[in-house]
């Protein structure tokens, strides 16, 4: 994905304020008046926040490997990675978690940088098939190991909010490189790997 450089500079901050100040007026309200008065500054300070993954490149994130790892070569696999993000659509939050593994290949990585990898995808504008083939594009390239797979599973707040209004409805998307694309079997241990324990 390529990303537009955030434009940091005081002129730009106050098109952002003025821009919220501007919404506010649109719905039907006043941002003079005392509860918004300080909305546009929070507003855009939570947006610096929410969108922070345009500021960091996640293949950064998995360049440190290790090797010496006993000849382990099973699936590795890091489940329930909490992560928010917003739809492209309607920037309506996204609230889910996903489930990221891989086959090494004479090397792994940390565990900790596999779930920042997803923050750093979620933290942007997003669909979740995208955010789906980001995370395995990614550990694919820089891991190259023997197959990645992910699957993520969110709801949807332009979903839930808007629209057809069907709170609680979960989408599942999922992702198959290497061995995991091509070996069926795979695919199966990763689900089973996943669901193992989920019924408790």
């Amino acid at each position: 994905m390529a990303n537009t450089p955030r434009e940091r500079t005081a002129e730009a901050r106050e098109r952002a304020l003025e821009a919220v100040r501007e919404l506010i007026r649109w719905v039907g309200d006043d941002p003079k008046r005392e509860g918004l008065r300080d909305t546009p500054r929070r507003v855009v300070d939570a947006f610096l926040e929410y969108f922070q993954g345009y500021d960091e490149c996640p293949e950064t994130y998995l360049q440190r490997t290790f090797e010496q790892v006993g000849g382990y070569d099973e699936i590795v696999l890091l489940k329930d990675i909490p992560f928010h993000s917003h739809c492209e659509h309607h920037m309506a939050p996204i609230i889910g978690k996903a489930h990221v593994a891989y086959l090494p290949d004479r090397k792994v990585v940390g565990l900790s940088k596999i779930a920042r990898v997803v923050d750093i995808f979620a933290q942007r504008l997003q669909t979740q098939e995208a955010l789906t083939a980001q995370i395995a594009g990614v550990v694919q390239d820089v891991l190259n190991p023997r197959g990645v797979a992910v699957m993520v599973e969110a709801e949807h707040m332009c979903m839930a909010m808007r629209g057809i209004r069907k709170q609680g409805s979960t989408t599942l998307t999922s992702t198959f490189t290497g061995a995991f694309r091509d070996h069926p079997e795979e695919q199966v241990r990763f689900i089973t790997m996943i669901r193992a324990g989920a019924d408790r």
